[in-house]
């Protein structure tokens, strides 16, 4: 065995749901695996997506070789983008996420010097010391591994996210052979997927929705509205074959929804027979009861197909009195209440709503393994050291203590965060210091820029307490205050407020009669001035804090 030591550093996605991206370094070559986004919580206001920090990648750019993806959603590939607009490294990847790949990169201008290099399950990739072998898994979506690295250390195996589905419907099975084979040779660490840690048994198998799609499509009488994740294939490619069944045209509205359609057509994935496929601007051309259209937007993102068609403010996707609106996907923590306004808004066209009450059979399976599934993962690898990653604390936790309970099958369970370094060297393993790890919260609007904490610390003091403007007026040649000075607010409610502004005015006035003429034409020096006067007065009588910022015009 080689003297050396490796290092694992997760810098996204253990701690937090979304955001996945791992660091594996032997000496100095590091190869990184996914590279993830996170959509934000309610108090990130004004943020369109979170990225992880790789202050580490950065600062040791010349030793990063590659990033190799596990599969396409956005918590694995979202982040890229903005990783390589600072790092421009190869990126491997399966064919169908590559695709993915090719029109994020697009987006952003960044495709003509992107490296993207197709990898297949079974391949043997060599990238610095390490050789990297994708296994085929199951998972949401289509095209995903997981990844077997070989380094001078022993094998570490990082399972991605997956379920072991006996009946996919591309028929891409599960390669438990691999994972059994790894075992017997010996595998120095298993960091495995712990999203559904939480739930006992068995994850459904894709085919498990085929019957409630058939019993939905048999029953509805007018149109019907799906809506899934635009990246579950399975899900459109069943909605296809139960349309060509049941004698419906279908149409597909909204943007994400054509473009993974496209490319899964492209690639084989789905076959649609001729003329079955009509454009949104034709669906009032046929009657109601020939008619399924498939719809983006199950998490009531307020610019979405299904959002504005709820509204009745969609050109094509018309919800009426008596159509059927099937949501085929789970609730994402956080989406909650946007959701369910959206059912409400569904309701209020008089649509029959069907979406994930926990009735069998289901309208929606889970994409992740659960405990007997990670169980048998588990039992065919028996790794050395287990690290269970992608989730929050909780379930990192629920993970590990269900790896001790299995006595004889996992040699150490490990515990560890984004950023924490996990080493390992002949003596074995242990945690090894911390490396700067964070979030940048990405405004699109802004094309693309970076928002500061102190720009979002800003925004949510304005949302909670308001702002303050006192205007005045003073003359640059004399120093003296021209006219009686103005407050303007916004945002803030004061009690018994004319009486309050008036007295917040007599304080501005008092801090201009005790500043000099040659203070009061230094406008930085009278307007810090007049903010702390005005600041102190306000929190004394309020116990609020809004942003106060002094107005001098200039005469």
């Amino acid at each position: 065995m080689p003297a050396g030591k490796l290092h694992v550093v997760p810098l996204g996605g253990l701690g937090e749901f979304g955001m996945n991206c791992m660091a594996v370094r032997w000496g100095d070559d590091i190869l990184v695996i996914d590279a993830g986004l996170m959509f934000p919580e309610a108090e990130l206001l004004g943020v369109d997506i979170v990225v992880p920090d790789i202050s580490y990648l950065l600062e040791n750019r010349q030793h990063v070789r590659a990033i190799v993806l596990t599969h396409g959603h956005e918590d694995h590939i979202g982040g890229l983008p903005s990783v390589l607009a600072e790092l421009n490294v190869p990126v491997y990847g399966t064919e169908f996420t590559l695709a993915y790949v090719e029109g994020k990169l697009e987006e952003h201008g960044l495709l003509d010097d992107a490296k993207l290099i197709e990898i297949r399950p079974g391949d043997r990739i060599k990238i610095g010391p390490f050789t990297v072998h994708p296994i085929q898994v199951t998972h949401s979506l289509v095209d995903c591994v997981a990844l077997a690295i070989h380094t001078p250390l022993g094998v570490i195996i990082h399972t991605g996210d997956f379920k072991v589905d006996p009946t996919p419907t591309d028929n891409r099975l599960f390669d438990l052979h691999s994972f059994a084979e790894y075992g017997k040779d010996g595998v120095l660490a298993l960091f495995q997927d712990s999203t559904n840690v939480e739930r006992p048994g068995y994850t459904p198998s894709e085919r498990a929705v085929r019957r409630k799609f058939d019993e939905v499509f048999a029953r509805t009488s007018r149109r019907l509205f799906i809506a899934c994740f635009s990246s579950s294939i399975h899900r459109i490619k069943l909605a296809f074959e139960m349309a060509m069944e049941h004698g419906r045209k279908l149409a597909l509205v909204g943007r994400s929804m054509n473009e993974s359609a496209e490319i899964a057509q492209d690639l084989g994935y789905i076959e649609v027979p001729d003329g079955m496929l009509i454009h949104p601007g034709d669906i009032k051309k046929y009657p109601p009861e020939r008619v399924c259209v498939m719809i983006s937007g199950t998490q009531g993102e307020p610019m979405s197909a299904l959002s504005r068609a709820a509204v009745d403010n969609h050109k094509h996707a018309k919800i009426e009195p008596g159509d059927t609106v099937v949501l085929s996907s789970r609730i994402i923590p956080g989406n909650e209440k946007a959701i369910y306004r959206m059912v409400d808004h569904l309701f209020r066209r008089e649509a029959h709503v069907i979406y994930d009450d926990g009735t069998s059979p289901p309208i929606h399976v889970s994409g992740h393994a659960s405990q007997e599934e990670l169980k048998l993962v588990i039992n065919l690898v028996k790794p050395r050291y287990f690290i269970p990653i992608h989730g929050e604390y909780r379930q990192l936790k629920r993970h590990a203590e269900l790896a001790q309970g299995m006595h004889g099958a996992v040699g150490q369970v490990m515990m560890i965060e984004s950023g924490d370094v996990l080493e390992f060297d002949e003596l074995g393993a242990r945690k090894a210091g911390r490396v700067p790890v964070g979030r940048r919260c990405i405004d699109s609007n802004s094309q693309g820029d970076v928002v500061e904490d102190l720009i979002i610390r800003d925004r949510r003091h304005i949302s909670e307490d308001g702002i303050v403007l006192p205007i005045i007026a003073i003359n640059k040649l004399t120093g003296r205050v021209e006219t009686p000075p103005e407050i303007v607010t916004r945002g803030f409610a004061a009690i018994g407020e004319n009486g309050f502004l008036n007295e917040a005015r007599d304080v501005v006035v008092n801090t201009l009669e005790v500043s000099s003429d040659e203070e009061k034409a230094d406008y930085g020096l009278i307007k810090e001035k007049i903010r702390q006067d005005l600041k102190r007065y306000i929190s004394k009588n309020t116990s609020r804090r809004p942003l106060i910022m002094p107005v001098i015009l200039e005469i």
